[in-house]
């Protein structure tokens, strides 16, 4: 309560010219008057409200003044209220013992003089505003206290952890302890702490200086905070860093600090444990590299398996090989998509422009795609990339695709029962309703039905095949927000295939697999190349890039465990177009060849037909305008995958 605030005092009497002049006589004190002309309504206003002073006339009706203070005096809550009797009889030393038996703290006879009157109802009021700023006083202080010890507290608990956490780590081995004093700058190490940072206890001065020049100066700012003294609401620091040794080798470190404060919130302490990670530092990087070979050698698998299928020669196959190539290629595109985002997830529209990539070249304007961004499980990326390649292969033997007029438009939307995606043809020949299904037909109604609960509908319309496919959304469709899908799209900054080669159709062809070697070399010899090996070791690689009149190279990535950009850089300083052939994915590849187009294993034979075109072809193809190193030709995110 604050000291101007006014407080209530209490008149109580039956007469109200007694009223009125009580409330004249007080007016001056400033003070809240509150009347009663009653027993009953004078204690309707002490339930109702904070009551300082109560005046009250002895003699009235009902109740008189001595019942009236011994019922409130009967209540806890107006036990230390003050009474002030008023009476205009005159009241016997007996009387004015009852009345303050019954609570009163004074009284006033009639006539009242008006100054006696304020004074004694002034000094009352006084001592309960005081009475009230003591209290609230009080409770302060009480909650500073409670709030204080919960503070200490809890900064105690913290440093019981901190001294767990810091004992145990000890215990565990293989680390480092140490304090500073940010007072006088010493630095105080354990055996741990000189082992992890190779240096001679005996022999090396503990200094800032000496210190800092061990840690590598790209983290030595993250270790400020446990170098210099530590703010009182962060106690605790964490990081890793490393440390170059004097004989130059490199360690890996997590190091932990902790603040000690005094009582004024001043560091006194910093004491930290240095652990040694190098070794998991070396297993993570193991485990990248084991990732990226097994799915290299995932896609040799799946390359090698298809070179089965083309090497095994019969014109009664013949359909059948294609169909099979091609089936793999999908599910090859498919995977690859999906292993760039871990697995969890394939875009829908990277996956639509992988199919549609081989019909692009003859004009962008034939193909047409639209819809937002989707992640597809891989379940679903599998099956509707089957889908897709059997509606260009169909699109590409009879319907739009067949013809240079003819146009395809895929589209597709996020609906509330899930995904649906439209394959609309037009400008080719009118198709027929086949009077049986084939099984590319059967393939996509099957997958999308059966396998994924969805639905397939297909109307043979006069200008063109119309495919509907649903897909319920389940856990089969996401956006790609809540994906970590690749960032990179298909298609952008590609160079403008095929390559004419100029001055003759020697191809140098370097690959480790002799099965997808020997297939290749098939492929380009049918195609009216002329093969400068295949080469399985960098060594022979090198003699041939260097020594053979060549005009165009295809090289794998990975000969062996040996990388192949020795010869990459020999065909770049000859100014020898070539491109890479990999299992890898596009960020595996050295920075240095980010220019050079990439063919995805498994290769198809559709593939190597649109990357270079022999001198002596009839057509003549669209050269790129930068085709060599020096010119800085923009890679394709993935050339060829279809």
């Amino acid at each position: 309560m604050a000291s101007d605030d006014k407080v209530n005092i209490l008149l109580v009497d039956d007469q109200p010219a007694k009223l009125l002049s009580y409330e004249t006589i007080l007016a001056g004190l400033n003070e809240r008057l509150i009347k009663a002309a009653s027993a009953k309504e004078a204690l309707e206003h002490l339930l109702k409200q904070e009551i300082a002073v109560i005046l009250v006339d002895v003699c009235m009706p009902e109740l008189d003044g001595f019942q009236l203070a011994a019922m409130i005096r009967e209540h806890p809550r107006f036990q230390r209220t003050a009474i002030i009797f008023i009476s205009a009889i005159h009241l016997t030393d007996v009387d004015r013992l009852r009345a303050y038996e019954m609570g009163a703290v004074d009284y006033v006879p009639v006539p009242v003089i008006p100054e006696v009157l304020r004074a004694k109802v002034k000094v009352f009021a006084e001592l309960y505003r005081k009475t009230r700023q003591l209290e609230q006083l009080n409770q302060e202080l009480e909650r500073r206290v409670a709030e204080r010890t919960a503070e200490l507290e809890a900064s105690t608990v913290r440093l019981l952890k901190s001294e767990e956490r810091r004992s145990l780590a000890l215990a565990a081995g293989q680390m480092g302890s140490w304090e500073w004093d940010p007072v006088d700058g010493r630095f105080v190490w354990d055996d741990g702490q000189y082992r992890i940072f190779g240096v001679d206890p005996a022999s090396f001065d503990l200094t800032v200086d000496n210190v800092r020049a061990l840690i590598h100066p790209e983290d030595w700012k993250h270790l400020q905070n446990a170098i210099k003294p530590a703010a009182p609401n962060t106690p605790s620091f964490q990081s890793e860093f490393r440390v170059c040794r004097p004989n130059g080798e490199l360690r890996w470190c997590i190091g932990t600090a902790v603040a000690s404060v005094d009582g004024i919130d001043n560091v006194v302490r910093i004491s930290g444990v240095t652990v040694d990670i190098t070794d998991r530092k070396q297993a993570e990087e193991r485990q990248v590299l084991l990732a990226r070979e097994v799915d290299h050698r995932a896609r040799n698998a799946l390359a090698l398996v298809q070179s089965i299928v083309r090497l095994t020669r019969s014109e009664d196959i013949k359909s059948y090989t294609a169909a099979v190539d091609g089936r793999i290629g999908a599910l090859a595109r498919a995977h690859t998509l999906l292993a760039q985002s871990r697995w969890q997830g394939a875009d829908l529209a990277r996956l639509v422009g992988e199919e549609l990539a081989p019909f692009r070249t003859d004009g962008a304007e034939r193909i047409a795609t639209a819809g937002p961004e989707v992640s597809l499980e891989p379940r679903t990326a599998q099956t509707l990339a089957l889908a897709l390649h059997e509606l260009s292969t169909n699109a590409a033997k009879y319907g739009a695709l067949s013809v240079t007029s003819g146009r395809v438009a895929v589209s597709w939307d996020l609906q509330p029962q899930g995904l649906v995606l439209r394959w609309i043809e037009s400008g080719g020949a009118p198709p027929q309703m086949p009077v049986a299904h084939g099984f590319g037909i059967r393939l996509i109604s099957a997958s999308i039905e059966r396998q994924l609960g969805g639905e397939a509908a297909f109307d043979w319309r006069p200008e063109g095949l119309h495919c509907l496919l649903r897909v319920p959304r389940r856990d089969y469709v996401d956006t790609l927000a809540n994906r970590a899908a690749a960032q990179w799209r298909l298609g952008e900054d590609r160079p403008e295939l095929p390559l004419r080669l100029e001055g003759g159709n020697r191809v140098l062809l370097v690959e480790d697999e002799i099965l997808v070697a020997m297939m290749m070399k098939d492929i380009l010899t049918e195609l009216g190349f002329s093969v400068i090996g295949p080469f399985s070791r960098l060594s022979e690689a090198m003699v041939a890039a260097v020594h053979e009149d060549i005009n165009a190279g295809i090289i794998d990535v990975n000969l062996g465990g040996e990388f192949v950009y020795p010869v990459a850089d020999v065909l770049a300083a000859r100014k020898i177009p070539f491109v890479f052939i990999t299992g890898y994915g596009v960020e595996s590849i050295d920075s240095r060849f980010e220019y050079v187009p990439i063919v995805k294993k498994p290769v198809q034979r559709q593939v190597l037909q649109k990357i270079f075109v022999p001198a002596d072809a009839a057509e003549p193809a669209k050269l790129p305008k930068r085709r060599y190193a020096a010119e800085r030709v923009p890679r394709a995110a993935s050339v060829g995958q279809s």
